[in-house]
């Protein structure tokens, strides 16, 4: 087939292939069409690294048409979403009313969310459970209808999905986490974990994966846990208001009752273990210790003193025979660092933690505030997030583009 380049009345290029004429949309006096595509390439590049808090894509679309019409595309908000999905910003916190969820905003203007950009409303009379959030996915429980639904908020997506057959124990109990997948971002995982009794000093725990790419369960997974204390006849459970925490390729959840520990579940192994606490923290006060990122990616624990007003900061390492003990890191003067009157004997509460941004939540006499573990920075948060803490937000998201 022959194809003829020919010009039209208003200067403007075509190509020619018998009676058909298509466009360039190119004229003589423009740069050339390649370097053209190769100049929005670069800017794209460019693009893709600017900080990811709501207010960047918004204030670049101002600079020009071409800035306006590269990040006003859904493909590029997709590359710019998956670029930054393990270094998101903390948005802020979803928190449960009586018959819906709804977002409390974390950052200052021009980055501050609108409260009801994210919220989620159910039927009156529903009942759910918050289980966390993870990666721009929100994990929420319906017991009544023993379903799990997976929400992404800023995408309203949802996915709906019955319990696996083996978790015929109270609905309530059950605890769960939300992971996208490493490799394909429109892929999400969902882990299961229960606590069985089998008798009165005898538990197992109970695990179950399931993978949004195939649409099934995996096998249930089981495992004994180490003998409990046998005098406070109390139930092993999985601490409720404390969410999973990702440490490299395992989730780590609390367990509370006769037996205070660490519950692990390996993603890649699929297998669970329980670790002790490097502190004994089954007559401390249940709100004061959290399971945390160390700096390096490493699991850690940190646990808040009730009188000293301090906190421990351990690390769990291995050593060259492959023991694993925990190592305290450091001390963390939380009287001096935020300014705090120890003499008012108000007890210190750990509130929740923001995995990805490795920040403490801490509520103090004084307000809540938010402190960079490694950093130690701090901000101290409006009064209004004073019980919305437990569940942190971690996403991107570009208003306005």
């Amino acid at each position: 087939m022959q194809v003829n380049n020919v010009r039209t009345e208003d200067g403007e290029m075509r190509k020619k292939t018998g009676e058909m004429t298509v466009s360039l949309g190119h004229r003589p006096d423009s740069p050339p069409l390649p370097l053209l595509l190769e100049v929005d390439h670069l800017l794209e590049e460019i693009l893709l690294r600017l900080h990811p808090l709501p207010s960047s894509l918004p204030r670049a679309s101002l600079v020009s048409h071409r800035w306006r019409r590269l990040v006003s595309d859904p493909g590029f908000f997709r590359r710019f979403r998956l670029h930054h999905r393990r270094n998101p910003p903390h948005l802020g916190f979803f928190d449960v009313d009586s018959h819906d969820l709804h977002f409390v905003p974390a950052l200052d203007a021009p980055d501050r969310v609108p409260p009801g950009r994210f919220s989620l409303q159910f039927n009156e009379g529903d009942k759910f459970h918050l289980l966390g959030s993870r990666h721009g996915l929100v994990l929420v429980l319906q017991p009544p209808r023993k379903q799990l639904l997976v929400w992404d908020p800023i995408t309203a997506d949802q996915h709906h999905i019955n319990l696996p057959p083996g978790f015929a124990g109270p609905v309530f109990a059950i605890h769960g986490a939300v992971l996208r997948d490493a490799v394909y971002a429109q892929h999400f995982q969902v882990v299961l974990v229960d606590v069985e009794a089998e008798d009165p000093h005898h538990s197992r725990v109970l695990a179950c994966v399931y993978s949004s790419e195939t649409g099934v369960w995996g096998d249930l997974i089981s495992a004994p846990l180490p003998p409990m204390v046998p005098s406070s006849n109390r139930v092993v459970f999985v601490y409720p208001t404390k969410p999973a925490v990702l440490v490299e390729n395992s989730l780590y959840w609390i367990l509370d009752g006769d037996l205070v520990g660490i519950l692990e579940f390996d993603l890649e192994r699929k297998s669970i273990a329980v670790i002790q606490p490097p502190v004994d923290v089954l007559t401390k006060s249940k709100y004061q210790y959290t399971v945390v990122r160390t700096e390096g990616g490493g699991l850690g624990f940190l646990f808040v003193s009730r009188s000293q007003y301090n906190a421990q900061l351990w690390k769990r390492k291995t050593n060259l025979d492959g023991v694993a003990s925990w190592v305290l890191e450091r001390t963390i003067e939380l009287e001096k660092l935020l300014s705090l009157n120890s003499g008012a004997r108000v007890n210190l509460c750990v509130r929740g933690f923001a995995e990805d941004n490795n920040v403490l939540f801490l509520g103090t006499p004084i307000g809540v505030f938010m402190i960079h573990i490694e950093s130690l920075q701090f901000k101290k948060l409006p009064d209004h997030t004073l019980v919305s803490c437990n569940h942190s937000f971690e996403s991107v998201y570009a208003a306005g583009t």
